[in-house]
């Protein structure tokens, strides 16, 4: 017999000084609501209810009982409304972890229009650019374009991210503007590590061709990829939303933009919940709604 459920039944006994009342009050029968009663007295071996036909009281041992018991439920029913006011209204700090290239005013302006809308949600964000471990580390949401998922964990696809290669007018001035793919052979390359960190790229999908480019520096972080390839260092292939201001300002240059650049699906990934937080699911929503992503990568 579920034991917190007959400390309800003693509780609403206790305060209406009647089965019946109780048992209407928590859609239980008389009988049921007797049987709960009964299930608490032999739990703590003692009587805690006088009852007769017409008269419902505690004992003294039963005062004392609910004495102490009774503050914990309460609690619990406090605990109870405050997590179904989480889940329907969103509030509360929520980690998020995101590629260090999405620090840009785009992004910012993506959140700072989630803020307006959601002004008790607290953004903790994590742009440290490692791999986590999202539950032992408790990050609610993290927003990746090439991942793996780890047991438990859900992916939701959000918008496409186009890829470009690029390069400064300075560096290509002295090394010659590549006409094909064929004349990056050996190029001087800033190699993202995750994808790339031997310096190949494919051309035309998977029935396309291989260049095998040059590694002058291979990082994780592409905001350092990207201020080297402005610097004019080498090569890079880099996020559309990344390089955009730079191309129409002309610190770079797209390279080869007759190529069909490979478009990734940015997903969202988090822990598989049955009851996803109103923060969450808010968020979520946002990042794909028409003020999301999509809006900061037009």
């Amino acid at each position: 017999m579920d034991t917190l459920l007959s400390l309800r039944v003693l509780a609403e006994v206790a305060e209406h000084k009647s089965f019946s009342v109780a048992a209407d009050r928590l859609g239980l029968s008389p009988a049921m609501t007797s049987k709960h009663v009964q299930h608490i007295e032999a739990r703590v071996g003692a009587r805690l209810l006088n009852r007769n036909s017409r008269n419902v009281s505690l004992t003294e041992a039963g005062a004392k009982y609910l004495l102490t018991v009774r503050p914990m439920l309460e609690g619990l029913d406090e605990a109870e409304a405050q997590l179904r006011t989480d889940t329907l209204s969103p509030q509360g700090r929520l980690r998020i972890s995101i590629p260090i290239w999405m620090c840009t005013p785009a992004f910012a302006a993506v959140l700072a229009a989630y803020h307006r809308a959601n002004p008790h949600v607290i953004l903790d964000l994590d742009l440290s650019g490692r791999k986590t471990n999202m539950v032992e580390e408790g990050i609610d949401l993290a927003l990746r374009v090439a991942f793996k998922l780890d047991e438990g964990l859900i992916a939701r696809k959000l918008t496409g991210i186009t890829f470009k290669l690029v390069a400064s007018p300075d560096f290509l001035d002295q090394f010659t503007r590549p006409q094909t793919p064929e004349d990056l052979t050996d190029a001087p390359f800033l190699a993202y590590s995750q994808v790339a960190a031997d310096g190949r790229l494919r051309f035309g999908g998977e029935n396309g061709m291989d260049v095998k480019m040059t590694p002058m520096m291979v990082s994780g972080n592409e905001s350092l990829l990207h201020l080297c390839a402005t610097a004019g260092m080498g090569f890079a292939m880099l996020p559309d939303w990344l390089t955009r201001t730079d191309l129409e300002a002309g610190r770079l240059e797209a390279v080869l933009p007759q190529i069909d650049w490979p478009t990734l699906q940015m997903h969202a990934i988090y822990a598989d919940r049955s009851y996803m937080p109103a923060k969450m699911r808010s968020f979520l929503d946002f990042l794909a709604g028409p003020e999301g992503l999509a809006s900061a990568w037009r």
